[in-house]
């Protein structure tokens, strides 16, 4: 078993991972270098970052990086309530110092300025990348939620794809930023956008409530149809469930 504080730090720097890199491949490379990155390249950042994330963390915390998944998990009954808090609170840390060392690097860039930055801070109308507008972004993320912790569940549910899991997962939120990148800049993780956010504060700030409000709901929902569908874990499943997700504090 791992205590809960190894858990913490692990939730904690896999999420500032992500961050740094998923990120980075917005911020960090610029029209004036060599054109910047489109769609596909930072959504494979993304991906790549989770799913090395994910083999090199998820047996000791689980590998959620993400408030979303921790709570759909949580309501699916795979993951244990009495962590939930501390999970979000790991996670959202994580996601500063993600920021924050993105934000040092980017300092060093004669002419960056944070403040005139989007710096992949996600939006909608005059800050989408596209410039889609709320009822866009709404259901771009609410939607791309639900079926990233969906597919979460059901993949780490299976252990005859224990080995894969980091693969098909990190493909998926490849598949998912594709699609919500022009919309928002992609979300899918309040942690990842409250990093951003609160170095860019002012509009990425007040619109942080969506990139709340719509993952977790997804997350949520995901977790309710996943428990619907195929219940409490039992026999040899709950073990392994208590031996991965439900560590004595």
């Amino acid at each position: 078993m791992v205590a809960l504080g190894k858990r913490l730090l692990v939730e904690g720097a896999g999420t500032a991972w992500l961050v740094f890199v998923g990120c980075g491949s917005i911020v960090l490379n610029t029209p004036a270098a060599q054109q910047g990155y489109g769609t596909p390249e930072v959504a494979l950042a993304f991906g790549l970052a989770l799913a090395m994330a994910h083999y090199m963390f998820y047996g000791l915390s689980g590998a959620h990086f993400n408030p979303a998944v921790t709570v759909g998990f949580a309501i699916a009954q795979r993951f244990p309530i009495r962590d939930l808090l501390p999970y979000l609170a790991a996670q959202i840390l994580g996601a500063i110092a993600g920021a924050a060392l993105l934000a040092y690097v980017a300092s060093g860039r004669p002419g960056f300025e944070l403040t005139a930055s989007e710096f992949g801070a996600n939006g909608f109308g005059d800050h989408s990348p596209s410039d889609y507008q709320f009822h866009s972004a709404l259901a771009t993320e609410l939607a791309l939620s639900f079926a990233f912790v969906l597919v979460s569940l059901m993949v780490r549910s299976r252990r005859s794809l224990k080995s894969i899991a980091p693969l098909v997962i990190g493909a998926c939120l490849m598949l998912v930023y594709m699609v919500s990148i022009p919309v928002t800049n992609g979300s899918v993780n309040p942690a990842r956008s409250t990093g951003q956010a609160l170095f860019v504060g002012n509009w990425a700030l007040d619109q942080l409530w969506l990139f709340w409000a719509a993952p977790m709901s997804g997350g949520v929902a995901a977790g309710a149809l996943f428990s619907f569908l195929w219940g409490k874990p039992a026999g040899r499943a709950a073990a392994a469930l208590s031996r991965e997700h439900r560590e004595a504090a």
